[in-house]
């Protein structure tokens, strides 16, 4: 249980260091990131650069 446990909480660390590297973008890094990843349907990768894209006001 306590291996299962850890696999948990490393998955989320590990997701919240992909959201901040995503936010930590240059705003043209971010748009060619979301360039790669605006197939439909989207990827999470994709959803997250799209997030970030709106909260910054910006777009493709």
């Amino acid at each position: 249980m306590k291996r299962v446990a850890d696999r948990g909480d490393h998955a989320v660390r590990r997701l919240a260091e992909i959201e901040a590297s995503i936010a930590n973008l240059s705003n043209e890094d971010l748009l060619d990131l979301a360039d790669i990843f605006k197939a439909e349907p989207r990827s999470p990768i994709g959803d997250m650069g799209f997030v970030e894209m709106a909260r910054r006001d910006i777009s493709l």
